[in-house]
């Protein structure tokens, strides 16, 4: 029996700024000692320019990740500092701050390579994704936004077999956890010295259709918006879209 129609449910959109704009507000030495510092400066930053929310960026500490900032050409801020598990006690820190500063939390970001190639290195991003989802869930939040990535040894179509077999498993984590996972669609082009443009496969209408046809197999796609159009299906909720520095 194909799914009935859903009536359009509209909802505003958190305009928020990603605090991975300013990687420096908080200095490193400042917030590597005390890690959710970064986040008050931020939240009390964002409610002096007037912005409502913030969108908080996640990344592998630069000791720990497996690209030199240096060789970074799209900026990545850890802004929540995640080496040490983050507890109740660091939520009710932060979520202090959002009610002293009257900034919300739009969503959690972690933009990094989900597909690369090296299996250690995609365990090491898939285990801090799953860090990401726990500390949205212990501040109430209830998206994170992220790429798929791509792993750049391979063509299109084995990218999509490679989201079904090690994309899909994080997708469930988040629907276990009442999280809505919002895809960012740039195409990274930094990401690479190789000549490829799309270092992101979630790029363009029909890797959409492509990846939410995959989520629907595995019943985790309730809605896929992406730039301006909607799939919809009545069955689960995991998807969502932004681009940096919005989030609705």
């Amino acid at each position: 029996m194909s799914a009935q129609p859903q009536a359009f449910e509209p909802r505003c959109m958190r305009i928020s700024v990603l605090t991975a704009v300013l990687q420096e507000l908080t200095p490193r030495e400042r917030r590597d000692a005390d890690p959710d510092f970064a986040i008050e400066e931020w939240l009390a930053f964002a409610a002096e320019i007037g912005s409502p929310y913030i969108q908080l960026s996640a990344a592998l500490h630069p000791t720990r990740t497996d690209v030199p900032p240096e060789a970074m050409l799209d900026p990545v801020a850890n802004t929540l500092d995640l080496r040490e598990p983050f507890d109740a006690a660091r939520a009710r820190r932060v979520s202090a701050a959002m009610r002293s500063s009257g900034v919300g939390i739009s969503d959690l970001a972690y933009f990094d390579n989900m597909l690369v190639a090296d299996a250690a290195a995609r365990r090491v991003k898939h285990d801090f994704m799953l860090r990401v989802f726990d500390a949205a869930v212990a501040l109430g939040i209830d998206a994170v936004c992220g790429f798929m990535g791509r792993n750049m040894q391979l063509e299109m179509d084995a990218n999509l077999v490679m989201f079904e077999e090690e994309f899909i498993p994080l997708l469930q984590e988040a629907k276990a956890r009442g999280l809505i996972y919002r895809v960012e669609q740039c195409p990274m082009p930094g990401w690479t010295t190789l000549y490829r443009w799309h270092n992101n496969i979630a790029y363009a209408p029909g890797p959409w259709i492509a990846l939410h046809r995959i989520c629907e197999r595995h019943v985790i796609c309730r809605i896929a918006a992406w730039t301006g159009w909607t799939i919809s299906s009545p069955r689960a909720r995991c998807w969502g879209s932004t681009s940096h520095g919005h989030s609705w």
